[in-house]
């Protein structure tokens, strides 16, 4: 399974909106700007956020969006899905060799087990660890 635009951009709309929860809304152009995304790609994507119930969009001159839950209750694979369907590495049927079913269904599950455990919280806190960027190697 490879991840297309819509899950890398929409992971990001959402982190953008938690790591200012709290604050009031923030505008899609925004985002973009601090990005480099195209804003009209961004108003692509939100819609099925917020017809999913992940983010509530704030009408008005200083309106956006707000994400609808705590950062902690929305997980990456939450948006994945939303954004890009159910996670399969494969198309497989139940005629295919049992011993390659069962591999790619193993490798489903600990896709989605990565996705289902990582939260915008976490990925707002890795991102925010300014000491990944700084480590110094001597030789």
């Amino acid at each position: 399974m490879k991840i297309s635009t819509k899950g890398r951009y929409g992971l990001t709309i959402m982190m953008e909106l938690a790591g200012k929860h709290g604050e009031g809304p923030t505008s899609l152009k925004s985002i973009a700007e601090r990005n480099q995304l195209s804003e009209h790609y961004l108003e692509q994507l939100i819609a099925p956020l917020r017809n999913a119930g992940l983010v509530k969009s704030i009408r008005g001159a200083y309106g956006g969006y707000i994400i609808s839950k705590e950062p902690e209750e929305i997980t990456s694979g939450d948006i994945i899905r939303i954004l890009e369907g159910p996670i399969s590495p494969v198309d497989f049927t139940e005629e295919d060799d049992p011993a390659k079913r069962d591999l790619w269904l193993r490798i489903r599950d600990s896709i989605a087990g990565v996705l289902d455990s990582t939260t915008l919280a976490d990925l707002i806190a890795f991102n925010g660890d300014k000491e990944l960027d700084s480590y110094m190697f001597y030789i």
